[in-house]
């Protein structure tokens, strides 16, 4: 069975997105300033480790517009790996090396999860990581604390069921930022 991966940057305040939005996470928002070297290195390899990039649309259209064009290790990485796409708006073939992924998301997935492949990775896309984290489809959650407070933006668990996560690891950076993997 294949492993499915997903990570979220977030605030101690629980914040995964900026009040500006979108268009705030498109210019790198909060996290940037917090994504060193090191990090780089860690998300190239998890990227490189996987074969399938799972996004919703929403994170599908802000990271195509904003690395389909950048070159680098990382940016690379990302653009090489095929991508599928859980919509209900989205048709036809879409740019980037993305499919869409027809269906009820947590049906599809669990079918996904069950074809022969590497690892599944997922970033962002809130709305499809709490389906998936509900219905037990993720098998491994990396958050990215970041050591600010915004006040406020669109949490991550802003509305979810009661779950209780088993601790795997933290691993900090230089910038502050402390990495907590759990698992169901």
């Amino acid at each position: 069975m294949r492993k499915l991966i997903a990570g979220a940057f977030i605030t101690l305040d629980g914040v995964v997105q900026d009040p500006g939005g979108f268009s705030e996470i498109e210019r790198g928002g909060w996290a940037l300033d917090y994504f060193d070297d090191i990090s780089r290195r860690r998300a190239t390899d998890a990227l490189l480790a996987s074969d399938t990039f799972l996004l919703g649309r929403a994170t599908f259209e802000i990271l195509e517009k904003a690395w389909s064009r950048n070159t680098g290790p990382y940016a690379e990485a990302m653009n090489a790996l095929p991508k599928l796409v859980v919509t209900r708006t989205l048709r036809g073939p879409l740019p980037w090396n993305a499919t869409v992924l027809a269906g009820e998301a947590a049906e599809t997935v669990a079918k996904l999860k069950q074809q022969p492949g590497g690892d599944i990775v997922m970033y962002g896309s809130f709305t499809l990581t709490r389906t998936l984290l509900e219905q037990n489809l993720i098998d491994e959650l990396n958050l990215g604390v970041h050591p600010l407070v915004v006040g406020e933006g669109r949490r991550l668990f802003d509305s979810a069921s009661p779950r209780s996560l088993r601790f795997v690891s933290a691993t900090p950076n230089a910038t502050g930022v402390v990495t907590l993997t759990y698992a169901p």
